[in-house]
């Protein structure tokens, strides 16, 4: 498989580019920093590109939208959004050392941009190629799966650049995804004088959280987690409201419906208590069959490839859903995603920005 480039990539090009878009930090839901985020984004795809990359608005922040023209085949797919608070950048600076970089966002996931980035750049022929870059994902992509779906559908392929899998295994398929929030409406009463005039919403919600919790199936892939709780006011009054969040991944469609009836099915325990469910599993699963066909292009590419399926949600999510051709991990080879040792192996920078290049131009030409 010949590919016609135009040059080889720079990894000190990409280093540079990857420290621009840390050093503008972009806090999910901060519409302020993520429209200068975005801009800088835009930037950087332009300088390398060509073309003119648009700011799409949104309710969640601007998303980058940039064509090369021709009819759509192949869409790369990221976010510029990060977990980290501002401010993050003066406690952990971005720092290059040992091999590595380090900084807020490096590998979840402005590494795997600016790799896909200058990958591209060195294909003299980029028609049809298609990369958006979102502002929301890491709080649910709420504002963007719209414009997701309706690209993906058109492009027919998509490439995810989100970081590699421990050991820069590609991501294979995924767990779908979701939060539910259970609220628990009691009633309010003196804890001394008469606790049973009240209804404990504190004890209905141990009694959920035991509910909620056996209804996990780790065998076949659906954990169901409680994760955090909160009930009353004063330590004399009986607590009259109580929440409980929980985190829910499952494996396959089925599982998804049987989860979501359960929390819909919840009753209360105690006489007086009230149960109101919201939330959904909103990232439908990535079966490994929507998969197969790029992985098989990746492994022929860069053979020794390993590819995994794995636990968290991403936007490859919602294109796999719809049936179209969806590989994910194509971004940085690091670790520590949303934590303070987040970290980019300087080494696996050229090889995975080769690999963009070379399944853009296996989905274009065969």
């Amino acid at each position: 498989m010949t590919m016609h480039r135009t040059v080889g990539v720079r990894v000190d090009a990409m280093i540079e580019d990857l420290r621009t878009l840390v050093e503008v930090e972009s806090p999910s839901r901060d519409l302020h920093a993520l429209a200068a985020s975005a801009r800088a984004v835009a930037a950087v795809i332009e300088s390398r590109l060509g073309g003119q990359a648009t700011l799409v608005g949104s309710a969640g922040g601007p998303h980058v939208h940039w064509s090369a023209g021709g009819d759509p085949e192949v869409l790369v797919l990221g976010h510029h959004d990060t977990v980290f608070p501002l401010g993050t950048l003066g406690r952990r600076p971005f720092t290059v050392r040992g091999g590595h970089v380090t900084g807020p966002g490096v590998f979840d996931m402005l590494g795997g941009l600016v790799q896909a980035v200058h990958g591209l750049a060195t294909l003299d022929d980029r028609s049809g190629v298609e990369i958006l870059v979102t502002a929301d994902e890491e709080v649910g992509s709420g504002s963007s799966r719209a414009l997701i779906e309706e690209r993906a559908i058109a492009c027919g392929a998509v490439l995810v650049v989100e970081g590699a899998a421990d050991g820069g295994a590609l991501k294979t398929g995924r767990k779908g995804c979701g939060t539910f929030t259970v609220s628990v409406t009691g009633r309010a009463s003196h804890a001394g004088l008469e606790p049973a005039a009240g209804v404990n919403a504190l004890v209905e919600a141990s009694h959920q959280v035991l509910d909620i919790a056996a209804l996990g199936r780790p065998a076949v892939g659906t954990t169901v987690t409680p994760t955090v709780a909160s009930a009353g006011t004063l330590d004399n009054v009986v607590p009259a409201e109580a929440t409980v969040v929980v985190d829910v991944r499952v494996g396959s469609a089925d599982e998804k419906e049987r989860v979501e009836a359960a929390f819909a099915a919840l009753a209360p325990h105690l006489d007086g208590a009230e149960i109101t469910v919201r939330g959904c599993i909103s990232r439908p699963p990535m079966p490994e069959s929507a998969s197969a066909e790029l992985f098989a292009m990746a492994k022929r590419l860069l053979p020794g490839l390993e590819g995994k399926a794995v636990g968290g949600g991403s936007d490859g999510n919602f294109t796999a859903a719809l049936g179209v051709p969806t590989l994910d991990g194509l971004g940085a080879v690091g670790g520590g995603a949303h934590a303070d040792h987040e970290y980019l192996v300087i080494e696996a920078m050229a090889e995975r920005a080769d690999l963009v290049a070379g399944l853009v131009h296996a989905i274009r030409h065969g």
